[in-house]
């Protein structure tokens, strides 16, 4: 701690999901030492990062290319019981065995150019002046809500699926599901089962992939990300360039026409939604409803980094690699093309050997 009241570390990690874990674990592996040369910082009040928020009846047999962090798989999960917990309990297991000493809860509020060169981080347990940040902040705190036409008219429930905790919520009630993802479609069919009725309506028809998914189409699909990541676009996510996985609870969904997308409404209005004449090949024009959920997405949650002006006027972050173009003391990992579980422990992996590049006058090396 300087004089100034202010702690130094040569890296802050801002998160503590699998993009930050995975940079954390490298950072320690390659000599780099906890609350001495850096510190992670989660605002989150236990371990788990995102998938501690999701819903109870997500089991964790449900989940779709879930990625072990490196160095210590996840084993013998009951595929049965929430993912929250068995993912919450493998990070916290993971967090201890390697000793990483995660503070939380810390809120980062800014991050600023500070003096001799280093960051200013600002935080609720206090300021870290920093030679380099691995921001793995995700995008849970950011849920996206689209503007509607006459959507406060409506009397019914609305809500993001990010506060979506489970079909109970729904029994007996007309829903509207709006999204084309994976978390839209897992809700859809888990509110079918109790609901007096669904419908389900996407901006663009949604795209159901059958069979294995190899290594070629996943590169594929990563370098469509990165091409906008390079162009300073905000990023989409891989799953929106990959599609869905067709599963076999997806194809009972079908059979029992729940699985059945209509184009996106034209408004809502106190009762329901509603249709230009036309727009729906079936001659529908609106539907009544008691809830319309949103499972729209979420956008990378970096507020906190607005002093230091990273965003391109297309409205991205541009990196080369994770490191950002207009400041290479920032990496972005868990951002664009590394968004994924497997992408997030690279990105990680990438960050750390640049990092070691930037700070090795500095550094203490391993022994």
């Amino acid at each position: 701690m300087n004089n100034s009241g202010v702690r130094e570390a040569e890296v802050v990690v801002v998160g503590a999901g699998q993009a930050g874990l995975a940079a954390a674990f490298h950072l320690r592996r390659t000599g780099y030492e906890p609350d001495r040369d850096f510190v992670v910082l989660d605002h989150a009040p236990r371990p788990g990062g995102a998938w501690q928020f999701r819903w109870p009846t997500l089991t964790y047999g449900k989940v779709h290319g879930m990625h072990a962090l490196p160095g210590m798989e996840l084993t013998g999960a009951d595929p049965d019981r929430p993912s929250a917990e068995v993912i919450g309990a493998y990070f916290d297991a993971y967090e201890r065995t390697f000793g990483l000493r995660v503070h939380r809860p810390v809120d980062v509020r800014s991050v600023r150019d500070g003096a001799g060169g280093r960051l200013l981080v600002e935080t609720s347990e206090g300021a870290y002046a920093t030679r380099a940040l691995v921001n793995a902040t995700g995008t849970w705190d950011r849920p996206f809500w689209p503007r509607l036409p006459g959507q406060a008219d409506f009397r019914g429930r609305q809500l993001h699926s990010s506060g979506y905790r489970g079909p109970r919520d729904f029994a007996g009630q007309r829903v509207i599901v709006v999204g084309g993802g994976t978390s839209a479609v897992q809700q859809l069919l888990e509110i079918s089962e109790v609901a007096a009725g669904t419908t389900w309506v996407t901006r663009r028809p949604p795209l159901f992939r059958e069979g294995p998914f190899d290594e070629q189409q996943g590169r594929a699909a990563v370098a469509l990300v990165e091409d906008r990541v390079r162009r300073g676009l905000p990023p989409r996510s891989v799953v929106s360039v990959t599609g869905l996985p067709m599963t076999e609870a997806m194809r009972r969904a079908r059979e029992r026409g729940v699985l059945v997308r209509h184009p996106m409404f034209d408004r809502v209005t106190a009762t329901g939604v509603r249709w230009a004449d036309g727009v729906r090949d079936d001659g529908v024009t609106g539907v009544d409803a008691d809830a319309i959920l949103y499972a729209t997405g979420f956008r990378p949650a970096l507020g906190h980094l607005a002093p230091l002006h990273l965003r391109e006027p297309g409205g991205g972050s541009r990196l080369d690699g994770t490191r950002a173009v207009r400041d290479p003391r920032v990496h972005l990992v868990g951002y664009g093309p590394s968004a994924s579980t497997v992408g997030a422990n690279r990105a990680g992996r990438a960050a750390v050997r640049d990092i070691r590049q930037l700070l090795r006058p500095a550094v203490r090396t391993a022994a």
